[in-house]
């Protein structure tokens, strides 16, 4: 991307990135409700104009390059108060606003930044035509990351108690929490994750959809971001889909070959 989008999205993710660590970072052990009403205080001084932080400025920059709602923000940090109070989702209904609230938001945020292709809108019927924002498949990429991390991380979130994974799912596999907690690994447990990751390949299916309406420098690090992470749930089919005992991750020298991929994937779809 152009310099100013890229220094852009750099604040955005440091803004994520800041707001995540108060609730799974090193400190999230004194993290309450109040101090993610005082972090809500600091985002709306920032959209005022009136940052207090370094940070906060570079966003505070990037929001005066390229407006934008700051409902997305106040959305990630009601996710983090879910963290604050909830270990389990009982449905994936339930599990989909957490989603949405953590890792949804940050497509809508980014959107805003990369911009739309309005190119395609050339013809003569078409001048006054406004071009697609593929909000939906924003947010969608969103889901399919944060459900990727959920099957990635299992092993570390059983060590602290929590199953991200919809209970009516486990129930509809005959596996239960006490089989999760001592890392099982039998064929109800890959039954299930065959389940999990069919879902996450669902919502990468629809956000790539999108990705040909955003504008034409965004293109290939949104393929590139779409592609690599996906390829950590092929990871997790090629280890068995033990993710208690290994850690999925995709080496570096196949991160590097699909990046030429990623960029013919930017040109023609």
């Amino acid at each position: 991307m152009s310099p100013v989008k890229r220094q852009s999205i750099w604040s955005i993710y440091a803004w994520c990135r800041r707001t995540d660590e108060l609730v799974d970072g090193p400190a999230s052990a004194i993290t309450t409700p109040e101090t993610l009403d005082l972090w809500e205080q600091q985002l709306e001084s920032i959209f005022a104009g009136h940052p207090l932080e370094n940070y906060d400025v570079a966003l505070a920059d990037t929001l005066q390059r390229f407006p934008m709602d700051i409902q997305p923000f106040r959305d990630m940090i009601a996710g983090q108060r879910m963290d604050l109070y909830r270990s389990r989702y009982e449905t994936f209904e339930d599990l989909y606003l957490y989603c949405y609230r953590v890792a949804g938001t940050v497509g809508l945020m980014s959107t805003a930044v990369m911009g739309v292709d309005s190119t395609i809108y050339t013809a003569p019927w078409q001048q006054n035509k406004q071009p697609y924002v593929p909000t939906e498949e924003a947010i969608a990429l969103g889901i399919a990351n944060q459900l990727t991390n959920i099957l990635r991380d299992v092993g570390e979130d059983a060590k602290r108690g929590r199953i991200y994974i919809p209970l009516e799912d486990l129930e509809k596999f005959n596996y239960t929490e006490q089989d999760f907690f001592k890392g099982v690994v039998d064929d109800r447990w890959r039954a299930l994750m065959r389940f999990q990751i069919e879902r996450a390949r669902q919502f990468y299916s629809t956000s790539d959809q999108g990705i040909t309406y955003l504008a034409s420098d965004a293109r290939w690090p949104v393929w590139a971001a779409s592609m690599l992470y996906g390829q950590i749930l092929e990871v997790i089919e090629r280890n068995d889909y033990d993710v208690f005992s290994q850690r999925a991750y995709v080496p570096q020298w196949k991160k590097l070959r699909t990046l030429p991929l990623a960029w013919m994937r930017s040109q023609v779809l």
